[in-house]
């Protein structure tokens, strides 16, 4: 009714504005008949109609008398619905700012968003920056942000009494400029109950529109997230290979006692089991194992068929793998990992990414001045050892493998050099035989670890190629670029078997400097371009290697099906450009992280975010699932690497439909260097976490 009535005001005061007695007159008998309720927000003939009505007044004391009012009565709401109703505050502050510049109310315009922005800096503080670049009209059409913000309406989900009490003030307050600015740019999605949670605010406000629409429409095709067939994990599970951790202890028990039995007495053999039974469970750290009880079975991922041709593995690397998956720590909220921390140091400023093989014993680094460097930490550790034999006073011996760096000094890494602008991005392959790196020269490059050379020099990208992966079964790679495109190779082509389009802006790259700006201080002063860290992750392989996922900087995700070369599924919800993305084990879950240092978990079946993962303060830079996926790493700017429990947000959606409220997604540990931003993540076969990050004097 109130709806009616607040319409009903509006209207007759236009008429009576304009003069129309008879319309007003029908007005009023239509009013004492008591027609059915008009839902004026609704009907969008309607609200263009109060939109319209609101601007013919052009009063520009309307926009500031009017949001602060609005601000003040939310602000003074009951605290029980106070949280739902301040999400109206945000859109109707930007729209209220940008009608005041469209009008060509510049200083007013000015005024208005330094007297209220600081309430939004917690949330929205990139978006502001942005819009406070705002300075003309041309502006507003120029800017792609903020011609997205007036084309698309925000979505707001509220619960009816919010609803209600929202309607019943801006009737009694009669204003018409928020009225207006709310009907035009916002679209509710009124829920029946209580309010929902605070918690659930960074998910409960998104941009709606054509964009979404189209995601819409696109996340309705079907897509195979399950794992391939015949793969190794699959063999080994199908021949008993894959054993619970106390199955294991007594397999290793019955070993001893078996093999020293032919030796030694029983008991002897006992003792010997024993022994080797304490030198295992040292390797895996038998703390953690002891105090974790058994894993709950989980119903095991639908197999698929590879839709690329992938390549044969030797039988010495399938031995290699499968040993390595026998002997793989099973992780929980009970038992963490262990984690190795590769620390650069004197970089000084001039690393831009790292990267660390599967089995950690090789770690590459990115550089500005155009080099790749890769460390080996077997060699790192003799030449430790022979630095002390020396201070001992015995025969020094250093590794002929150790180059002469400039002025005879040794030089503990590998140099490759090749690229002509910064490197941006470096991958090994699953066996840590090759190498891919990627620059601001447009070029992706593939070089041996063995032969310490430079094979290929893939071209194709037009602009500078921010990140590059390898697949999870080698052979194929992803890149990503400034050009808004990611491509699909493989090592044997110098041309690109896919290019994937769709994106509004980057895939990706961590500054809003635009690229233009980038490339004159990469000529002209290259040391300012040294101090800026371009990272991003913004390329993921699926698990079963039939989809790779794109981060980009209109804080979107897609994920693509590799044979078509089309866009299967778009998820929206991050506030913030994407930097990281990381893959289920399984298949069935992605998560992104983004420059605000928000965590995404999303379900690819349904294209919905299952939960969002609040707790770093700055850019996630690296994401990594474990090997069985019950736990999520997520590195950051912040200096911090943090531990989720993935089993509890994968229970989210269910809870969510049974209990009406969703499960959060818990942090198990934070683990804090002194001052190093972490830039990558990876956890080994046997579920140990090597991380890598540089050395920072500015934190």
């Amino acid at each position: 009714m109130e709806n009616m009535q607040a319409v009903n005001s509006f209207v007759a005061a236009y008429l009576k504005k304009k003069g129309f007695k008879e319309a007003e007159q029908l007005l009023e008998d239509l009013q004492n008949k008591e027609s059915a309720p008009i839902d004026f927000h609704n009907d969008p003939d309607l609200a263009k109609f109060i939109h319209h009505f609101s601007q013919s007044e052009d009063d520009v004391a309307r926009y500031q008398d009017g949001y602060s009012k609005l601000r003040s009565w939310t602000y003074s709401s009951l605290d029980l619905y106070k949280h739902e109703l301040l999400r109206v505050l945000y859109p109707v502050f930007i729209h209220s700012f940008m009608d005041l510049v469209a009008k060509g109310h510049l200083q007013e315009a000015r005024t208005f968003f330094n007297a209220f922005h600081e309430d939004h800096e917690l949330m929205h503080s990139r978006d502001l920056q942005k819009l406070e670049g705002v300075l003309s009209q041309s502006h507003l059409e120029e800017m792609e942000f903020a011609r997205s913000l007036r084309q698309n309406k925000v979505n707001i989900k509220i619960c009816q009494y919010s609803y209600d009490l929202l309607l019943q003030y801006l009737h009694k307050t009669q204003s018409t400029a928020m009225l207006g600015v709310i009907n035009e740019h916002v679209n509710f999605q009124v829920t029946s109950g209580q309010p929902g949670s605070i918690s659930d605010d960074t998910e409960v406000v998104t941009l709606i529109g054509s964009c979404q629409d189209a995601a819409s429409l696109i996340n309705q095709k079907e897509i195979h997230w399950g794992l391939l067939e015949d793969s190794l994990e699959e063999r080994l599970e199908k021949e008993g290979g894959l054993l619970s951790d106390s199955e294991k202890t007594e397999a290793e028990n019955k070993e001893g006692d078996v093999d020293d039995s032919k030796k030694r007495s029983v008991e002897g053999g006992k003792q010997g089991a024993s022994t080797k039974k304490l030198k295992k469970d040292k390797a895996v750290n038998a703390t953690a194992k002891s105090a974790r009880p058994e894993a709950k079975p989980t119903p095991a991922a639908p197999r698929v068929k590879p839709e690329l041709t992938l390549p044969v593995m030797s039988t010495e690397v399938e031995q290699s793998i499968l040993e390595d998956l026998r002997n793989r720590v099973q992780l929980s909220s009970v038992a963490l990992p262990s984690v190795s921390f590769y620390t650069f140091l004197n970089t000084h400023n001039g690393l831009n990414c790292s990267s660390i093989s599967q089995d950690g014993s090789l770690v590459a680094g990115g550089f500005s001045d155009s080099s790749l460097k890769v460390w080996d930490m077997a060699k790192l550790g003799q030449q430790a050892v022979q630095v002390a034999a020396t201070l001992q006073g015995e025969n020094d011996s250093t590794s002929s493998e150790h180059v002469a760096g400039p002025n005879g000094v040794k030089r503990s890494y590998t140099l490759f050099q090749g690229h002509s602008g910064p490197v941006y991005s470096a991958t090994f392959s699953p066996l840590g035989d090759f190498i891919l790196s990627s620059s601001a020269d447009t070029t992706i490059r593939l070089w041996s670890t063995k032969l310490n050379a430079n094979l290929v020099c893939y071209k194709g990208h037009n602009y500078p190629v921010w990140d590059v992966q390898f697949s999870p079964a080698g052979h194929y790679f992803a890149s990503s670029s400034h050009d808004r495109t990611a491509r699909i190779w493989s090592m044997d082509r110098i041309q690109p078997l896919r290019i994937m389009a769709g994106h509004l802006s980057d895939v990706d790259v961590s500054t809003d400097i635009p690229f233009s700006v980038c490339w004159f201080l990469y000529h002209i002063s290259n040391p300012i371009i040294n101090s800026l860290t371009f990272l991003s992750q913004c390329v993921q392989w699926h698990a079963n290697c039939n989809y790779i996922a794109t981060g980009s900087s209109d804080r979107t995700v897609r994920l693509w099906d590799v044979q078509s070369g089309e866009c299967v599924r778009i998820f929206i919800g991050h506030r913030s450009m994407i930097l990281s993305l990381a893959m289920s084990p399984d298949g069935r879950y992605m998560a992104s992280g983004d420059e605000d240092g928000t965590i995404m978990m999303w379900d690819l079946s349904s294209g919905r975010c299952v939960t969002p993962l609040m707790g770093h303060t700055c850019c996630v830079w690296s994401l990594a699932f474990s090997c069985e996926g019950t736990l999520l790493a997520s590195g950051s700017a912040d200096c911090t690497v943090k531990l989720w429990d993935v089993t509890t947000s994968t229970k989210a959606l269910k809870n969510e439909e049974k209990i009406g409220s969703p499960n959060r997604l818990r942090s198990l540990k934070t683990l804090a260097t002194k001052s190093s931003p972490v830039y990558s993540l990876r956890f080994s076969r046997r579920n140990l976490l090597f991380a890598a990050g540089v050395l920072s004097k500015n934190v």
